[in-house]
């Protein structure tokens, strides 16, 4: 009740008519169960925006500390519940994983969640390498996640209120990732995710792209001049998709590609075009691996 209270009252009025973004494509969201929102993220102006063109709710990530502060700045963490926003423990360990809880029981609602998988605001407009908390968070509730593209979504000081010019949302083709369904655990598939994520958000944006992580620019640890060499045309260029195995199997056997499987891999070789996700116009070949993912933070994977 709250929430569409503060959206008829606050959030249409300042976004809506002072900020003025559009919305393009806004029928592809559904209009009932759980989806991923994954959208880059150039400007504070983007929390506010997309949930305020949406006609249901949308529920964003946001670190815990926001939500722990005190004083008259306990008034955004206040602020912060109303709107739907989901606390992200980043400490790490057991908190980490708690975390993931949180966003997923939100998923498990049938809701909409909005994630900035790059983890911070882009320094310079371009599109930064993606964390791989999105790809888990795909995987693990098989929901489908829709690229989002911020279009000149830059907070502009203006003459009495602030504004956004020719600003645009535009909302992408849902992916579904539900084929690597028990690959959660695979730091390749899940990058590979990550990274077929960001590039579907490129196409939207038609952004330049950077694989290096955004807070390395952001808070000095590589300059703009040393993240040159890390531009590429697209995410995953030159990288073969990995193997999609169907619901139970583990992973499909070199053997099954070369025509000469077992007899136990042969009932999902007829399965296996329909099982594997590419950019078939950019690879011709195929890879199957398999690596345990490292003991990292969830909530790193979601934000640096």
């Amino acid at each position: 009740m709250l929430y569409k209270v503060l959206h008829k009252l606050f959030f249409i009025p300042v976004v809506g008519w002072i900020l003025r973004p559009k919305l393009l494509h806004g029928e592809r969201i559904p209009k009932q169960g759980a989806a991923i929102l994954a959208a880059n993220h150039i400007s504070w102006g983007d929390t506010f925006s997309l949930p305020t063109l949406m006609k249901r709710p949308l529920r964003f990530a946001a670190k815990r500390e926001l939500f722990e502060m005190r004083g008259i700045k306990a008034l955004l963490g206040t602020f912060l519940r109303i709107a739907g926003q989901v606390p992200l423990d980043r400490s790490g360990g057991s908190s980490g994983e708690h975390g993931l809880e949180s966003l997923l029981a939100v998923l498990q609602r049938g809701e909409l969640l909005g994630i900035f998988p790059e983890g911070t605001r882009s320094p310079d407009g371009r599109l930064y390498r993606c964390h791989t908390g999105v790809a888990r968070l795909a995987l693990l509730s098989g929901v489908p996640v829709i690229p989002v593209g911020m279009v000149n979504t830059h907070v502009r000081r203006a003459l009495i209120f602030p504004t956004m010019r020719q600003a645009r949302i535009i909302v992408g083709q849902p992916i579904d990732f539900s084929a690597y369904a028990e690959h959660a655990n695979d730091s390749k598939v899940l990058r590979w995710v990550s990274d077929e994520i960001a590039r579907h958000i490129q196409q939207l944006t038609k952004q330049t792209y950077v694989d290096v992580y955004g807070a390395r620019i952001k808070y000095g640890s590589m300059s703009l001049q040393e993240s040159q060499q890390f531009v590429k045309e697209y995410p995953n260029v030159g990288v073969p998709s990995p193997v999609a195995c169907p619901v139970g199997v583990a992973s499909v056997p070199k053997e099954v590609l070369a025509g000469s499987a077992p007899a136990e891999c042969s009932s999902v070789a007829a399965d296996i075009s329909e099982k594997i996700w590419m950019d078939s116009t950019a690879h011709t070949q195929l890879t199957a691996t398999s690596t345990n993912l490292p003991e990292t933070s969830v909530a790193e994977e979601l934000q640096p």
